[in-house]
């Protein structure tokens, strides 16, 4: 009897009923978050930036640098007894300290937000382009976390799923971008402040909301089909 050859599961095989997809949806999502720190990691990120933009109103430049590198530090210490892992906490003092010396080296306020502006551009270039190539990067970093293995593209809700999270994605980015350009171009520091605020966590959050659909529906389509699938196969094997 002729079998079909079906690709392997990439999710280890546990007692029967011990297991579903959803199980797997929930756990891809939590891992996205916990990579970014969560969204109390988003909301961590913008109080360096509040505190900058304050102290650069009623104080010298310098002076107000080093407040907001101090207050990053604060914010570590606070973090990490907390408990929370020491990548998670330390990333968002990074970058504060790269655009605390950018600031220094250029004597300029608005240099502050210079990376974030650039990455927003990078990342809009990425994600974007990824939908152009049939190859959306949320997809790609969906079938790495599941073992690489799933034919997804050839699933059309899955991939229309995909486009619909990546392109999320790239217009949250896209906008950062074109905003925050222009205001950087009219030197508006106090505007590149609310701009950061208003279109870092709650414009994540929406789109990480996208992704998570994305995922959890990529999850449910193709892990439950190749269950089934294999289950199908076996059966057909032990009658033979």
């Amino acid at each position: 009897m002729h079998i079909d050859e079906e690709p392997p599961l990439v999710v280890p095989e546990r007692h029967r009923g011990s297991a579903r997809p959803d199980d797997a949806g929930q756990a891809t999502n939590s891992t996205i978050m916990d990579q970014v720190g969560g969204v109390s990691g988003f909301v961590y990120s913008t109080i360096p930036v509040v505190v900058f933009v304050t102290a650069n109103a009623l104080l010298p430049l310098l002076i107000a640098v080093a407040v907001a590198v101090a207050t990053g530090l604060a914010l570590v210490a606070f973090r990490l007894l907390r408990g929370e892992r020491l990548v998670s906490a330390v990333g968002s003092l990074l970058g504060v300290a790269v655009a605390a010396g950018i600031v220094a080296w250029t004597g300029s306020a608005r240099d502050f937000f210079v990376i974030g502006i650039w990455a927003s551009l990078a990342g809009f270039v990425l994600t974007f382009g990824s939908v152009l190539a049939r190859r959306p990067l949320t997809g790609v970093v969906w079938n790495v976390l599941h073992g690489g293995k799933h034919a997804w593209r050839s699933d059309r809700a899955v991939r229309v799923a995909h486009d619909v999270a990546t392109l999320a994605a790239a217009l949250v980015l896209g906008s950062r971008f074109a905003i925050q350009q222009w205001l950087y171009l009219a030197d508006n520091t106090g505007g590149l402040g609310a701009a950061r605020v208003v279109m870092g966590t709650p414009l994540t959050v929406l789109a990480a909301l996208v992704v998570v659909w994305a995922f959890r529906r990529s999850t449910t389509r193709l892990i439950r089909t190749n269950r089934g699938r294999v289950q199908h196969r076996d059966e057909r094997a032990g009658e033979a």
